[in-house]
């Protein structure tokens, strides 16, 4: 090839983390970017692009990473030395990856026998005697699946299953891609009431919003708590609104009040000086955001950001997501996200920035 040839186009390889039942969703949206899908099982999608191009992202995509290569064998001890050889071929030499992140893929959806995703005991395991091969010359980590900061390299393990792991890299960018496997690692300072408590604090670092102690939230559908209990440990003001009962650790903290009643029967004025709300209620979502309409088109509004979990109750509905989009645009915010988080069910949340 001369010097006036063009380049030579080199292909993308993809390797792609979802919630276990999502994998439709991922590849209608990456096909449309001109992904051609390889691999697949529940929970994990690989794909190749004939150009050189960014990963891709979208609703349903928890992690994305650059193939490296694939490995497997029943041998543990096989496996790790496989590892090693596949990262002399493949990776430039001198240069070591600053996070190794090695997790397993959904193998059930979440909370089917109680599921949940994340780091498991077997890739605990897994994870320190990879680390103990790679220190030093492949990883600059002292252990492994520790959160990577903004411009990290990560390494990335997949085990799709304990004897086949997928290998690739990212760089750390959004909290998401910072997690291990996309999943918040957290540690309650008290045995959280319900998961809710999980998905409330995911939902807060990944939208962004800067919630500082002494802001008045409420949360519609509160009962029993769980995601309460996350916003009184970040020293919030909080309301309530539930008919249901509310956990006694919840209903007796001196910065909670219960409001007993659907939030659609209140007046306004219950949400002066609120300035953030969450949304978490097993009601159609078109319910939830006519309930939220009538809140945030209020005069007296003072709301700076809401994080609303829509239910989709099977992943085919997730065409309706636009639909919810288009509403919540014509409340003007200035920016709005959709995701499903790494702890919702079959359901998405948007953050929405209203000033």
């Amino acid at each position: 090839m001369t010097s006036t040839d063009p380049p030579t186009s080199q292909p993308t390889f993809a390797m792609l983390c979802c919630a276990n039942g999502a994998e439709k969703q991922v590849k209608q949206s990456i096909a449309a970017e001109g992904w051609r899908l390889a691999f697949s099982r529940p929970g994990f999608v690989t794909a190749k692009h004939d150009s050189q191009v960014e990963l891709p992202g979208g609703t349903f995509i928890r992690t994305a990473a650059y193939s490296i290569g694939h490995l497997k064998n029943a041998d543990g001890e096989a496996q790790v030395a496989g590892l090693v050889g596949l990262l002399t071929e493949k990776i430039v030499p001198g240069r070591p990856f600053d996070q190794l992140h090695l997790w397993p893929r959904d193998r059930l959806p979440i909370g089917k026998f109680g599921f949940e995703p994340g780091v498991d005991e077997v890739a605990k395991l897994v994870a320190q005697r990879v680390h103990q091969s790679l220190g030093g010359n492949w990883v600059r980590c002292d252990q492994p699946n520790r959160i990577a900061q903004p411009g990290e390299r990560v390494l990335d393990v997949v085990l799709v299953d304990p004897d086949d792991w997928f290998i690739g890299w990212h760089t750390a960018a959004q909290w998401h891609s910072r997690w291990p496997g996309g999943v918040q690692p957290i540690e309650p300072q008290y045995e959280p009431i319900s998961r809710a408590y999980f998905k409330a604090a995911e939902s807060i670092t990944w939208s962004g919003f800067d919630f500082a102690p002494g802001d008045v939230a409420v949360e519609i559908g509160s009962a029993p708590g769980g995601a309460c209990g996350r916003l009184l440990e970040l020293g919030l003001q909080v309301i309530g609104i539930d008919p249901a009962e509310m956990d006694d650790r919840i209903a007796n903290h001196p910065r909670f009040k219960h409001l007993r009643a659907r939030a659609g029967d209140l007046p306004r004025r219950e949400f002066r000086n609120v300035k953030w709300l969450l949304a978490d209620s097993n009601v159609k979502p078109e319910k939830t955001l006519t309930t939220i309409e009538n809140i945030v088109t209020h005069r007296e509004c003072s709301l700076s950001g809401m994080l609303l979990t829509m239910k989709l109750g099977d992943y085919d509905a997730a065409g309706r997501i636009s639909n919810w989009l288009q509403q919540i645009q014509t409340w003007n915010p200035i920016d709005v996200q959709v995701r499903q988080l790494a702890r919702n069910r079959c359901e998405v949340c948007f953050a929405v920035r209203l000033r």
